[in-house]
């Protein structure tokens, strides 16, 4: 799983230790306690994003719905300029392992399908798609073969279509003036 902010630069840009104060406590908050809740181990971040690596396929896309879902709605009262959101890639694939980092085409895959995602979206490929079958009550919208750069043949992509209203927020976080 690939997450990235959407519009970092910008946020941060605007307000450089509210942004990084938020997105403390989102990952404080939520988006760690989701990613161990689901067996999840974070390989990598970034200064705006993460590589997570799960043992199930459906444990990623579960995880990844739970953020964005939660993310939404700890989003209603704040302004849209100053929001955090995520775009998130899934993608079911083999990895290298060279001690704690993972590298490959799975990975790669990963990465761009989250730039594909809609802000607040999440993005996974066929495979994953056919792995999670009907494991889950999400809605997956095709997203047609995606040229995905410096991937050798295109992708199928699908969109995780993500109802509002089914997680429970647990807070929500102001990116302070």
């Amino acid at each position: 799983m690939a997450a990235d902010v959407v519009g970092y630069s910008r946020l941060m840009g605007t307000n450089e230790v509210g942004t990084l104060t938020a997105l403390k406590q989102h990952r404080a908050e939520l988006i760690d306690p989701c990613i161990a809740e689901y067996q999840g181990r974070i390989v990598k971040l970034t200064g705006d994003g993460m590589l997570v690596e799960f043992p199930s396929v459906v444990s990623a896309v579960e995880c990844a719905a739970y953020v964005q879902r939660e993310m939404r709605e700890r989003n209603v009262a704040i302004p849209e300029d100053r929001r955090i959101e995520f775009r998130i890639g899934v993608n079911l694939g083999d990895v290298i392992v060279d001690d704690d980092d993972i590298f490959g085409d799975g990975v790669n895959v990963a990465a761009r399908l989250e730039g594909v995602a809609k802000p607040g979206g999440v993005a996974v490929s066929s495979a994953v798609r056919e792995n999670v079958g009907n494991k889950l009550d999400l809605v997956f919208e095709d997203m047609g073969d995606q040229e995905l750069k410096n991937i050798e043949s295109p992708v199928r992509a699908f969109n995780v279509v993500i109802a509002q209203g089914a997680a429970k927020a647990r807070g929500k976080v102001e990116i302070a003036d």
